[in-house]
């Protein structure tokens, strides 16, 4: 193989394909980026069997080649380098002989033979959706996926239904639920079940919010067309949970809230939170206000909210992150909070419409 390529060009594809790259594997092929030189152009794949990544740009060939490099080394003498191109030739030895300027580089690559091919996803099932969309879609859920598999693996991932004229998000994690949906006119009909991951890694492609993004979706996989990057990812498989029975159908308590200031006061009283995941905030809530107050080895905070209360006084203890998550998550003037007494989840939605449902369960007060 022997090309010549813009530097900026190739380092920005490497940048993008060493995210899902596989840091430490019993494969050392997977943790390099496979070099494919053709007439005209050179593509560049990285691959860790669960997620693919694909970009071609303009080359100068004058051989044609395929070479595997490591990620990692690659990315850092392409960033340090300082001219405006790169020529990258190989030998029969698998010898990789880099160099732009006056620099000059000879690193030991490896053989593409050995890197397992990624797979392709047929465009039977396939819709567009705008960048702005997506992204806001995935922001706006991707908080309540589950971290870790645990017991239930399903948890990772993000749900999507997609209908006719509207598309759904899910996401939960045992603790708070987010669901996020847009009216839209896609004209197919499918669940399925995103890993997190994969998602979270598909929206930092996304340069032109104004751009369709062409969606594939075929057997166990999907993929996305963006700025020239083919993202490939499997899907979950197996039932996701049957999150419609855990949200309240009626209220006990409710109240109307301007976002921003309900915000601000949960943010002024958590600097003394120093574990968000054993600290609640008490929630005493009367006709009149809520009286935030907070107790940790930290200290002690406490900050009166008013509210107008319709139902009876109670308290309850919430996650304060959680409850900042989905109220952040809201991108709304005002929002309404509905309760469910001390024991129930808080939900967290907009004055009129379904374009969001927020809920975090309480934490118990000692």
């Amino acid at each position: 193989m022997k090309i010549s390529v813009e530097r900026e060009k190739i380092l920005e594809a490497v940048n993008h394909l060493s995210r899902i790259v596989t840091a430490k594997t019993s494969l050392p092929v997977l943790e390099g980026i496979l070099l494919s030189a053709e007439q005209g152009k050179l593509t560049l794949i990285s691959y860790n069997l669960e997620m693919g990544m694909k970009k071609e740009i303009y080359a100068h060939t004058e051989q044609e080649g395929d070479i595997v490099i490591n990620t990692k080394i690659l990315a850092e003498i392409l960033r340090k380098m300082n001219g405006i191109n790169v020529e990258i030739s190989t030998d029969d030895r698998l010898m990789c002989h880099i160099s732009s300027g006056s620099a000059n580089f000879d690193i030991m690559g490896m053989s593409a033979t050995d890197f397992p091919e990624m797979p392709n996803v047929t465009a039977l099932n396939n819709f567009n959706l705008s960048g702005e969309i997506l992204s806001n879609m995935v922001r706006r859920t991707i908080f309540s996926v589950a971290q870790n598999e645990g017991t239930r693996p399903i948890l990772t991932g993000v749900k999507v239904s997609v209908r006719e004229n509207s598309i759904t998000f899910v996401a939960i994690d045992g603790h708070r639920l987010a669901i996020r949906k847009e009216n839209v006119n896609i004209g197919t009909e499918a669940d399925l079940i995103i890993a997190g991951k994969a998602i979270s890694e598909v929206i930092k492609l996304i340069k032109d919010e104004s751009e369709d993004i062409n969606i594939s979706f075929s057997g166990n996989l999907i993929s996305f067309n963006i700025d020239g990057y083919v993202f490939i990812s499997r899907l979950l498989e197996g039932n996701f949970v049957d999150y419609e029975k855990t949200i309240p159908k009626t209220y006990k308590q409710r109240i109307f809230v301007k976002t921003r200031d309900i915000i601000g006061t949960i943010d002024r009283i958590s600097p003394v939170i120093n574990d968000a995941f054993s600290t609640p905030v008490r929630c005493n809530i009367s006709e009149e206000n809520i009286l935030f107050s907070c107790s940790s080895a930290v200290g002690r905070a406490t900050e009166n909210f008013p509210i107008t209360l319709e139902g009876e006084e109670f308290e309850i203890g919430l996650n304060s992150r959680y409850l900042l998550d989905a109220l952040k998550a809201a991108e709304t003037e005002n929002v309404k909070i509905e309760f469910n007494g001390a024991t129930s989840g808080v939900l967290v939605k907009p004055l009129e419409n379904d374009e969001f449902l927020y809920m975090v369960m309480p934490m118990r007060l000692k």
